[in-house]
């Protein structure tokens, strides 16, 4: 795979064969994150799990401390007073059937997050062969099927985000901007590996983290010592 120069003289600051110590993998991505724009830094855990087996499934949501560095727009599915909640909680869009009707019938998805209260839930599962591959589809764990759409909305606005198990086995977080520092970055780093522990399955057999790799949208991926957490 063709790398560029930049990428390149980035990947020679980093061991390969080290798995770093949180702060210090923190510190080396956002030092060799060198494009442009903002870039993203994102974590990637492979799980000891299987995911195939509904009793090994991970998946939650955390607030992060610093926030992502993104605005969400965030879509709720509500009616009368809670639809009205949902608007002065700061809800991007809001609504019923008429918002069915718009993602079914024009493939509108100009939205980042799904809430929806539970009386909603029949009216949305008719939305689930198109919300789900785009993992949109609103879940209790998540938190996004909940009757408080209020403490919903704004929790995702200041930063809430949802991890969950790939095919693969492996949970794909964005943690933060490169402009937030590596301290901050870390934070979110702990937080949220804190709570996919947590998160760990009573039937998870054996080493239950196997790895973890930390890199900027551009950037070369940073090993991370686990043995912390």
């Amino acid at each position: 795979m063709f790398r560029g120069k930049k990428y390149q003289d980035s990947a020679k600051q980093i061991d390969r064969s080290v798995q770093y110590e949180p702060a210090d993998a923190m510190a080396l991505v956002v030092k060799t994150a060198s494009a442009k724009f903002d870039e993203t830094v994102e974590i990637h855990i492979k799980l000891g799990v299987d995911s195939r087996h509904a009793d090994q499934q991970v998946r939650g949501a955390i607030v992060l401390p610093n926030g992502t560095g993104k605005t969400r727009k965030v879509l709720v599915f509500a009616k009368d007073a809670k639809a009205d909640e949902a608007t002065a909680a700061g809800a991007d869009y809001v609504g019923g059937m008429e918002l069915v009707d718009k993602i079914k019938n024009e493939n509108w998805f100009d939205f980042d997050v799904v809430v929806a209260t539970p009386d909603m839930m029949g009216l949305v599962g008719r939305l689930g062969k198109l919300l789900g591959p785009k993992g949109l589809m609103p879940s209790p764990k998540a938190g996004t099927v909940t009757p408080n759409v209020t403490a919903a909305v704004k929790e995702i606005k200041a930063g809430k985000i949802e991890y969950r198990l790939d095919k693969t086995n492996i949970i794909h977080c964005p943690i933060g901007k490169v402009s937030f520092g590596a301290e901050k970055l870390t934070e979110n780093m702990n937080a949220l590996v804190g709570a996919v522990v947590k998160a760990k399955p009573a039937a998870a057999k054996g080493q239950y983290i196997r790895s973890c790799v930390i890199a900027s949208t551009m950037g070369p991926g940073v090993k991370v010592n686990t043995a912390k957490y």
